[in-house]
């Protein structure tokens, strides 16, 4: 395989502002959360809904997404090691043998946020807008979709969730999956590591070391090019029919399309941990997107039924 044929992925972590580095991933998130607020704002008014129970649903969401997704990481991918490190579940550090260093949130768990964000839904639903939770799922949805996009997208300026190798045309060489801080640095010498990881992908002199990086799938990618399909599809369905007034339908059309896309990409997908050892067959997160896609298909059929 000739490695100089496929692109080498290696950003910058984001925008240094001097007094403060702004991170492509943290960025992607602030874009999300946004573009949500704003498209939950035209359904909104559609709704007759007032903008002050709007912001509650932000802050709800907001909440949801990040304890959520953190949560089902824990559980579901890798519970054997925080088990023994309680601190580290909602706390941004990690145990060394130095002491404690800074991380930030490294794991994150799409399905976690999923269950949590419908959980807090049905508080919102009860206590905020007084409607059913139903109604108001058929609408977070909306949001929910896109912002998936732009979170894929975040994991890809990280380099993380990187797709299996590959002799693809697709493929991408991510030299910070490849090599963490630490190897970097022994690469190299460079204790900088931007600069370390710059001179693997530019300097000659480490042309030996940028050749252990070999091509993978950009899974990232891959998914949120389906997730683009899971909202315009979602998009047309609630503002050009009248599938909002079928309740359940635009969430289960949601749970359907959204957790089918996971499923396929999947495939493609290094193992991110988790229980798929024990079970087999499938990966952790194809087990966990099944009980999604089953539930989609029952408020399918069901707002069919009653619409």
């Amino acid at each position: 395989m000739n490695n100089s044929l496929y692109m080498v992925w290696n950003p910058s972590e984001g925008f240094d502002l001097g007094f403060i580095m702004l991170r492509f991933y943290s960025l992607m998130f602030v874009v999300a959360f946004g573009l949500g607020w704003y498209i939950m704002k035209g359904i909104y008014n559609r709704e007759g809904q007032s903008i002050e129970k709007l912001d509650n649903l932000f802050v709800y969401t907001v909440v949801a997404t990040l304890v959520g997704a953190r949560l089902g990481h824990v559980f579901f991918y890798d519970w054997a090691y925080f088990s023994q490190h309680p601190a580290e579940i909602l706390l941004p550090i990690r145990e060394t043998a130095d002491g404690w260093e800074f991380t930030g949130f490294a794991g994150l768990a799409s399905h976690g946020a999923a269950i949590a964000i419908i959980i807090v839904m049905y508080f919102y639903s009860k206590k905020v807008v007084e409607k059913p939770i139903l109604w108001v799922l058929d609408r977070i949805v909306l949001p929910v979709a896109s912002g998936a996009i732009f979170v894929r997208l975040g994991n890809f300026f990280n380099s993380e969730i990187v797709g299996k190798e590959t002799t693809s045309s697709f493929g991408i060489r991510f030299i910070r999956d490849k090599f963490n801080p630490r190897e970097a640095f022994e690469k190299t010498n460079i204790s900088n590591v931007n600069d370390a990881y710059k001179a693997i992908e530019t300097n000659p002199q480490f042309s030996d070391v940028l050749a252990e990086v070999i091509p993978k799938h950009p899974a990232q990618l891959y998914e949120a090019f389906g997730y683009v399909f899971v909202f315009a599809i979602l998009f047309y369905m609630y503002w050009k029919t009248d599938a909002r007034n079928k309740q359940g339908l635009l969430f289960g059309t949601f749970l359907v399309l959204l957790w089918t896309v996971r499923f396929i990409v999947e495939y493609v997908k290094e193992s991110q941990g988790g229980f798929e050892e024990s079970l087999g067959l499938l990966s952790t997160g194809q087990w966990l997107s099944i009980p999604f896609v089953i539930a989609g298909l029952f408020f399918m059929f069901r707002a069919k039924k009653v619409a």
